[in-house]
């Protein structure tokens, strides 16, 4: 294929910034013609895909809409009724199909997510938390300045500070930050093990239209898009969730768990992942962390599990193995390619040590961000069939043990090989370790769609 236009798509497609702090905004739109202008605005203070040369920059700037603020616009109706069923139904509405019932229904969200006011999702990112608030104090000077929306709240997030460092932390003290696909036509860093596995072994980029609108998809079909062709392409949806992380529950449920597993607390919390809380992959180092194969770009995503079908290594259920399964699944991972989603967020709230109190009720949790050309085939397939239901990895009704809505029932089967320090061991009556406050559907429209927005010359004929 040929290059992509990486000036015509937005650079939070395209890459993680690796920022370490990020304000997250939310605004709704009261006026079609002042929204169109502040767009208009906006539009040079948008990040693209372009390559950063000269280092990165102090900031960045993205948007996405929901449908509601493309309604919001006044785009013709035909292109309204021309966008995927489940982007105009918005996460709300799906909430049984994705699972999202009990303590994660709506009707515990935040109220931002249950008053069906949010229209766009204004991303910025800094390199200091000093260059996050001047940027923002510069968009909403233009917010301002055009009366185009209004500012509904903003959710902070920010890489995790441990003994003084900036981390790729989670609040449960997974590294997190692996395994985000490749795709053709993509440039970024390759690692071996972030594309698709080939029949010799080696790793190749997915198509790109797993990614972006307006390409070919692993089926050699171009994903469903919205009319005009050219408002769609080198866009994508992205789904937001708002994940708040019951620390204590963790702590204590691991605590307890793992004084009757005879491997240990930090082996027990390897086995719920798939990884250590450093980073090291199980199943290239089953019995401890190993700090040379987290730093080594050509190991540590580079497996595959078609050597551990009986989750000796790896539990057959734990997280990663579940929402990346490489070759678990047989067919050479080739049932897997159309499931990929890219995965962007920073953790929010204070992180604590393990010696420090911690309650649930603290405010703690990621905001979580999946990218797709498809919401219904990529992130809601992943949500509902390997997150919330385990058949395919052959775990019946067993949900997936950190993101999973249990609600004090289910269980976690940790396979061994009988050896004193790989027992066998189930984790039953589980409680939910995290619970969801909210999200939406949204799309990143190319820097060619935003511009036919601001005009108002988006034409579905």
């Amino acid at each position: 294929m040929s290059k992509l236009n990486e000036t015509d798509i937005q650079g939070f497609v395209l890459r993680g910034y690796n920022l370490p702090f990020a304000r997250y905004l939310f605004l709704h739109f009261e006026d079609a013609a002042r929204a169109r202008k502040l767009i208009g605005v906006l539009l040079p203070s948008i990040t693209t895909g372009q390559r950063w040369d000269g280092g990165k920059p102090q900031s960045t700037v993205n948007i996405a809409f929901t449908h509601r603020g493309l309604a919001a616009f006044e785009l013709p109706a035909a292109t309204l009724l021309s966008f995927p069923v489940e982007f105009q139904q918005g996460m709300r509405a799906r909430a049984e199909i994705l699972g999202d019932t009990g303590r994660n229904a709506p009707e515990h969200w935040e109220a931002l997510w249950r008053e069906d006011r949010v229209h766009a999702w204004l991303g910025v990112y800094g390199v200091t938390p000093m260059a996050l608030d001047t940027r923002c104090a510069e968009l909403q000077a233009l917010i301002d300045e055009t009366r185009g929306a209004v500012v509904l709240t903003w959710q902070d997030a920010a890489a995790q500070i441990v003994d003084g460092k900036q981390t790729g932390k989670e609040h449960f003290g997974y590294t997190d930050g692996f395994g985000n696909p490749d795709y053709l036509g993509v440039e970024r860093s390759v690692q071996p093990g972030q594309g698709k596995l080939m029949a010799d072994g080696s790793w190749a980029p997915l198509a790109t239209g797993e990614l972006l609108l307006g390409y070919a998809d692993e089926a050699g079909e171009l994903p469903v898009a919205p009319i005009p062709h050219i408002l769609a392409s080198n866009g994508t949806f992205m789904a937001y969730r708002k994940i708040h992380q019951n620390l204590a529950t963790f702590r204590a449920y691991l605590e307890e768990q793992s004084n009757l597993y005879g491997g240990g607390k930090e082996k027990l919390a390897a086995k719920f992942v798939g990884r250590w809380r450093d980073g090291t992959p199980l199943e290239l180092s089953p019995d401890a962390q190993d700090q040379s194969i987290v730093q080594d770009p050509n190991r540590s995503t580079n497996f595959t599990y078609g050597a551990d079908a009986e989750g000796m290594r790896c539990p057959i259920g734990a997280h990663m193995r579940r929402v990346h399964p490489r070759d678990a699944f047989g067919f050479n991972g080739k049932l897997i390619d159309r499931r990929r989603i890219t995965r962007r967020g920073l953790p929010y709230g204070k992180f604590a040590g393990e010696d420090e109190p911690v309650a649930d009720g603290d405010d703690r949790g990621i905001a979580f961000m999946a990218l797709n050309a498809s919401l219904s085939r990529q992130f809601e397939f992943v949500q509902q069939q390997w997150i919330e239901y385990g058949n395919d990895a052959r775990q019946g009704n067993d949900k997936d043990i950190l993101m999973g809505n249990h609600g004090g029932k289910g269980k976690f089967v940790v396979q061994g090989d009988g050896s004193a320090t790989n027992p066998p061991f189930v984790c039953a009556k589980l409680p939910n370790f995290v619970e969801l406050r909210g999200g939406d559907y949204f799309f990143l429209p190319s820097i060619t769609a935003l511009g036919m927005i601001a005009l108002g010359v988006v034409d579905p004929r």
